[in-house]
């Protein structure tokens, strides 16, 4: 059996260790799933309470949740920096709009279409999805 050396041991874990840190590297938040869900679902939301007559925001509920977003991504690891700067990139806006707009129309939620604004917003109620937890009935 091979003897193993003195620095064998601490330069095989500093290698893992080194393999660990670059297999761990945050993707871009524009790739992070988790976030851009929450952030569509806020718009659908948005766009539902602002074109349906009948639905309200619950605007301080969202504000939380928005803020309970943030903390999360922190905990992941992302710097101020790097959330401000997603937050304020009109190609990710642009992105996430669309995304939204895609969703709405996917769903009966057509321009210029009041009813099936309202029809969708009461089915993502009923569904408590993340969207529909941002609404309510007035």
């Amino acid at each position: 059996m091979k003897r193993i050396s003195r620095l064998t041991l601490p330069v095989a874990l500093a290698g893992l260790v080194a393999t660990g840190a670059a297999a761990t590297a945050l993707e871009p938040l524009g790739q992070n799933s988790y976030v851009t869900d929450r952030l569509v679902a806020a718009r659908v939301a948005d766009r539902i309470r602002k074109t349906c007559p009948d639905l309200g925001g619950r605007v301080f509920y969202a504000f939380q949740q928005a803020y309970d977003l943030k903390r999360w991504v922190r905990a992941q690891g992302y710097s101020e920096d790097a959330i401000d700067g997603y937050l304020d990139d009109k190609d990710e806006k642009h992105k996430i709009y669309a995304m939204a707009e895609r969703y709405l129309a996917a769903n009966g939620a057509k321009k210029d279409d009041v009813a099936g604004f309202c029809a969708l917003g009461r089915k993502e109620i009923a569904a408590n999805s993340i969207a529909g937890s941002l609404l309510y009935e007035k």
